[in-house]
């Protein structure tokens, strides 16, 4: 027995209380046991590379290059991804795409290279194949974007999952992004990087890694252009990256380099070239488009934190009310859960909770669950008893249900890579609906096992289905919470057919986006907090899930004023805005800190409230192009090299370009505008890009800047619909798209398309239709004139 394990143990008893301690201690043991059964043990292992091509097999869109010890599989697809996978790996089966593998391009060919390589040569990108299995990924004007080295595996002797390793180059001047939600972002600089989806436990900053989402998806910027790749394997692994450094014209640059180290499975991936909006494209008709949320989604939403019942709710909806803060969605947590058993309800505190949500309903507000997948294991309770007889817990590798430790005591978890699993529990929410919910949020979805030492999750040598492949824990970790969030999206959808499902997830993994959103739990735990908040969203954003945003408020130590202040500001511009009881706040909400913090949290709370039409479109708009609401400053000019490294600032859509304060004390701060004409939303003045300028920040705002030529649809003094439209500099024209849509339901709504441009002293607004262009259906107001006033 290791010493420090017993020390932890004690340690575990005494903090959470002797019951759960125990059991805390028992699940880590009883972990520990099973995966010292369960799994194969370690033994020699040889390695292997791929040796030198043999043959050749030309075929649609690629072919197949065969080494002295390996394959190769090599294809461009449709939508322009180039697929490769090696030892006979085919893009399918996979938890990552979205229906079928997209058919190969038929212009694109698999023909010789020099020196004994091969090459497929496609409209955007050529790919070359070197005689000893090097990848080579260039522009179709021949420069190198990424340089894959020839793998290298290790066997074990016996047989068994084969470790590999991938080591990559790419342009000295390259910047990584991505790999999921990275609290160290949003530019991935030297290190290593785990690929294993864990609980947090507590409220996290920037040096904290891996966190609830991971993926091995990397962005990558340079002088040459951009790609995605897609490493598609959910094993755990590291990936280890390195920037380059340009040798000041000596010629001597290092390059950057990539190197992934996986614990086994397949050795696949998807390359994706071009502008980053352009990749982003073929990323989400590779994985899927992202779910569209309901309208009232993307208001203000409010965790309950603390344990009381139906009136405590209404306090704090009335608190709201009475200081004038708009709300549009209250959560609760597993207090309101009878015995914390999921998908049950507390009669004491919550006798009535039907009429409550209709209540609260005809108010604007929506009342949103939390559903955990760890199942009480209590005979008699109805969501066990009927797991139990649809054989759906996850198993250990003897047959026997594998118990944990969570909230509700020992519990088990389903196996949600089963498709007779996934319906069941799909179908549980009718419960969730019945009592009036409009919402779901997923906790503890890695999956999470409490444990007093160890990683706090199911033994690797849990035996899952995979959708009929079979496998084990070290496959079905990563992919877990994606499958429960599936099995919630499509449950919804059968239940409620008219309804757009709204469903988040802590946990997730490529393809995610699909069912819903992403929230990266208490992370605004101090001033590294906010930095690592908007890293999150800004990483995820770049793996293809837009939807996403964190806690504000936090849940972890003292919030003082400022620091909620700054959280809530900047909360209120990304996509999910949820705040949190905050400890000094005390229970409901900025009122808590006083009339000072409380004016200024109610400017933020009404500024998003108004920018309501602005975040429809940017949904609508992520829906059918995959570009993320909240954009690195990079996006639209990713040869900007001082753009790459900017990390304080984002783009929100196209228009408005949002400098949050990350620090305390500051009331000016630098901001990096790019090119084009700015307009500081506050004080109106204009500024030309692209250039680094001094932004007032006081107390009650953040910099705001809106691009000139924008045009933004917004909630006019009266609550309907207005453009605000900035005007572009004198000699250029602006335009852009509004996608108005207040509703819940399926139902497709009109993209206006609008233009404007200078007509003498004034600015023109209008909406393309028939043979030109027609009057905009609603208020138009014009900014940045220069008249000192708003032009009507």
């Amino acid at each position: 027995m290791d010493g420090r394990d017993l020390v932890r143990s004690v340690k575990s008893v005494g903090s959470v209380g002797a019951a759960q301690g125990l059991r805390t201690v028992r699940a880590a043991w009883r972990r520990r046991r099973a995966d010292a059964t369960g799994l194969p043990p370690r033994g020699p292992v040889r390695a292997r590379v791929p040796g030198a091509v043999r043959e050749v097999e030309p075929g649609l869109g690629g072919g197949l290059v065969r080494f002295g010890r390996s394959e190769l599989r090599i294809f461009v697809a449709v939508n322009g991804a180039v697929f490769w996978g090696w030892d006979g790996a085919a893009p399918e089966p996979s938890y990552a795409l979205a229906g079928r593998c997209p058919d190969p391009d038929p212009r694109a060919a698999l023909e010789p290279d020099k020196d004994g390589g091969w090459r497929v040569v496609a409209e955007r990108v050529t790919v070359v194949v070197s005689r000893h299995g090097a990848v080579e990924v260039l522009t179709p004007g021949g420069v190198m974007l990424r340089r894959d080295l020839p793998p290298r595996w290790w066997e074990p002797v016996g047989g068994g999952a084969a470790r590999w390793m991938q080591r990559s180059e790419v342009p000295a001047d390259a910047r990584f992004f991505g790999l999921g939600g990275r609290a160290s972002g949003p530019r991935l600089r030297d290190g290593t990087y785990r690929l294993w989806n864990a609980a947090p436990g507590r409220a996290v900053g920037p040096g904290d890694d891996p966190l609830s989402v991971t993926m091995p998806v990397q962005m990558v910027v340079a002088d040459a252009g951009t790609h995605l790749m897609f490493y598609d394997n959910s094993w755990d692994g590291t990936v280890t990256l390195r920037e380059g450094e340009e040798g000041a014209g000596s010629g001597h640059d290092r390059t950057g380099t990539s190197e992934v180290c996986v614990d086994g499975g397949p050795l696949r991936c998807w390359v994706m070239v071009g502008a980053p909006a352009r990749v982003l494209l073929a990323w989400a008709s590779l994985t899927g488009a992202p779910a569209l949320p309901p309208a009232w989604a993307l208001g203000h939403h409010h965790a309950r934190g603390a344990s009381g019942g139906e009136e405590e709710v209404r306090r704090t909806v009335a608190g709201h009310r009475e200081h004038g803060l708009p709300l549009d969605a209250v959560h609760l947590g597993v207090d309101h859960f009878d015995a914390r058993q999921v998908f049950t309800v507390d009669q004491e505190r919550f006798p009535e909770l039907p009429v409550l949500a209709d209540e609260l309903r005809r108010e604007g507000i929506r009342l949103v669950s939390v559903v955990n997948p760890a199942v009480g294991a209590v005979p008699g309770a109805p969501v066990y008893d009927e797991g139990v007889e649809r054989d759906a817990f996850v198993r250990d590798a003897s047959g026997e249900v594998v118990e944990g430790a969570g909230s509700a005591g020992e519990v088990v978890f389903p196996d949600f890579t089963h498709a007779r699993v996934r319906a069941w529990w799909g179908g549980l929410y009718t419960e969730r609906l019945a009592q009036g919910f409009a919402g779901f949020w997923h906790s503890l979805d890695e999956p999470t096992s409490f444990v007093a030492f160890g990683e706090p999750t199911l033994p690797r040598s849990a035996r899952h289905a995979l959708d009929g492949r079979g496998g084990d824990h070290r496959e079905a970790h990563n992919v877990y919470g994606l499958c429960m969030a599936r099995a919630a999206y499509e449950g919804l959808r059968k239940q409620a057919p008219r309804e757009r499902p709204f469903v988040f997830s802590r946990s997730g993994w490529a393809g995610t986006q699909r069912h819903g959103g992403v929230w990266s739990g208490g992370v605004t735990a101090g001033w590294p907090g906010l930095r690592a908040a908007l890293s999150l969203v800004l990483g995820l954003g770049l793996c293809g899930v837009p939807y996403a945003g964190p806690d504000v408020g936090g849940s972890d130590g003292e919030v003082s004023p400022e620091l909620y202040l700054r959280g809530l500001q900047l909360g209120a511009y990304l996509p999910f805005f949820r705040t949190h009881d905050a400890a000094r706040a005390g229970r409901g909400g900025p009122w808590g800190f006083g009339a000072d913090v409380l004016g200024h949290a109610r400017v933020a709370l009404v500024e998003r409230r108004r920018l309501l039409p602005y975040f429809m479109t940017l949904a609508h708009l992520a829906r059918r192009t995959g570009a993320p609401y909240v954009r690195p400053l990079w996006w639209s000019a990713p040869e900007d090299r001082a753009l790459r490294d900017c990390e304080d600032a984002f783009l929100l859509g196209d228009c408005l370009l949002v400098a949050p304060v990350l620090a305390p004390g500051v009331d000016r701060r630098v901001v990096r505008l790019p090119r084009g004409r700015w307009y500081d939303t506050a004080t109106g003045r204009a500024y030309d890009g692209p250039v680094q300028v001094w932004a007032d920040a006081p107390l009650g705002r953040i910099p705001v800047f809106a691009r000139g030529g924008s045009v933004l649809p917004v909630l006019g003094e009266d609550g309907g619909p207005e453009l605000e439209v900035w005007a572009p500099a004198r000699g250029r024209t602006g335009g852009g798209l509004v996608v108005l849509d207040v509703g819940e339901g399926w139902e497709e709504p009109e993209t206006e398309r609008y233009t404007v441009r200078w007509s003498g002293p004034r600015v023109v607004v209008e909406r393309e239709g028939g043979d030109g262009g027609v009057e905009p259906p609603c208020p138009v107001r014009v900014r940045g004139t220069g008249t000192g006033r708003s032009q009507m």
